[in-house]
């Protein structure tokens, strides 16, 4: 007999297995991998998107970025880049963030900074509009050399707000336009086809007043908060910053000049030396204050003046607010409608009902006849048979019955 196998040994267990016995890294897909088997995949969330950059001269430029790219660099928390996934459904939001604005209105959803704006790249007809547009005025002011009192981030905010409302505008005429011959044609005929058609147009007018209503309340909340509407004047930011930055490193060059101008350190120091250099040390630190001081009065006027901003977003305010009183007219021309059929079908139950009781008290009549007809046809001795007068008096009686029930009924349908 040849020699018997161990069927435990190691050159007999799988590759796993003998691997994790022999302390060797596991290879999946011909990968060494030295850590988690599955590390060479890639994280949840860290896939590339593509993106379209728009600069302060209308240039545009197609970008693969990732979702920590992104935060980076406009500086974002991760909570705002879900407004602008296209596979979620968010309510409009207009977001002031430190070196940013996070824009979601209608299709339209983009990150605004200072010197660009970073849009999400799509093939709607909201996106690529908004993109043409934007390059197309940008493009035009640099070429006429127009100078434009508003910055950049409030050119490329103002044209989302704009297309956002000529879109929503644009949503109610179609509405409106396919509403009310469908009110006019069921206040003539009701039908179950009308009604149907109605209720449709009811849920997309309900659908499409809260997303005005949305806007309208977005928009008048930054009206509301002069914190959030100073927080979105980016340009006037980084150019504060820039000149704080400037500052300092002047202070650090004249630091760096007063420690090269000391005498050598074989020198001994004198008190005079040492008074100077606390005398340098206060000076720093008086500047350091001043320009503190300066910050906070910049941002102060930041806050203050805020019109330019003000005076945007309540021009917008105005249109959105005209676009909900139309949503409004409209509701109440369906409801009018729908008062009108109510009369109308109760007018039509009460004729209903009037015919039921024209129809009772005909049988009521009949059942009479029928009564006096089936007691006179019965083979009964009785001695009110044998009275000839007798059946004079039940004919009397039932034709005076009938003429009061008749009027009845006249006195009913009258």
């Amino acid at each position: 007999m040849g020699e018997q196998l161990d069927p435990f040994s190691a050159s007999n267990l799988p590759d796993f297995i003998s691997s994790q016995k022999i302390g060797r890294p596991v290879n999946f897909e011909g990968q060494n991998n030295r850590g988690h088997p599955f590390s060479g995949l890639k994280k949840r969330g860290q896939s590339s998107r593509s993106w379209v950059k728009i600069d302060q001269d209308g240039n545009s430029a197609v970008l693969e970025l990732d979702k920590a790219t992104i935060m980076k660099r406009c500086s974002l928390p991760s909570r705002d880049l879900r407004l602008l996934d296209p596979l979620f459904i968010y309510p409009s939001s207009i977001l002031g963030r430190e070196r940013a604005i996070v824009v979601s209105l209608e299709k339209i959803r983009c990150i605004i900074t200072a010197e660009e704006v970073i849009l999400m790249n799509g093939r709607d007809a909201s996106v690529v509009q908004y993109q043409s547009e934007l390059c197309k005025r940008l493009q035009s002011n640099q070429n006429l050399n127009i100078k434009d009192d508003l910055p950049f981030e409030f050119k490329a905010l103002e044209l989302v707000l704009e297309l956002s409302c000529l879109s929503l505008d644009a949503q109610v005429n179609e509405l409106e336009m396919e509403v009310y011959p469908v009110l006019d044609e069921l206040a003539t005929n009701i039908s179950t086809l009308n009604l149907e058609h109605v209720r449709r147009l009811k849920g997309r007018l309900l659908t499409l007043t809260q997303k005005v209503q949305k806007v309208c309340d977005e928009i008048e909340h930054l009206m509301d908060d002069d914190d959030d509407m100073a927080e979105m004047y980016l340009t006037e930011k980084k150019e504060r910053a820039e000149a704080h930055a400037s500052e300092e490193l002047e202070d650090n060059i004249g630091e760096d000049f007063e420690s090269s101008g000391i005498v050598s350190k074989s020198a001994p120091v004198s008190p005079v030396g040492s008074t100077s250099g606390n005398f340098g040390k206060l000076q720093r630190a008086f500047s350091s204050i001043v320009g503190s001081h300066k910050s906070l009065l910049s941002s102060s006027s930041i806050g203050e003046n805020i019109d330019q901003l003000e005076m945007l977003l309540e021009a917008y305010f105005v249109v959105v607010d005209n676009t909900l009183s139309k949503l409004s007219s409209l509701k109440e021309y369906i409801d009018d409608t729908e008062d009108l059929i109510n009369i109308k079908l109760g007018n039509v139950q009460n004729q209903l009902i009037q015919f039921q009781l024209l129809l009772t008290a005909a049988t009521f009549v009949a059942a009479i006849f029928a009564a006096v007809t089936a007691v006179f046809g019965m083979n009964l001795q009785d001695s009110v048979f044998q009275n000839p007068t007798t059946f004079q008096y039940v004919l009397l009686i039932t034709e005076k019955k009938k003429k009061t029930h008749g009027a009845s009924i006249v006195k009913m349908n009258n």
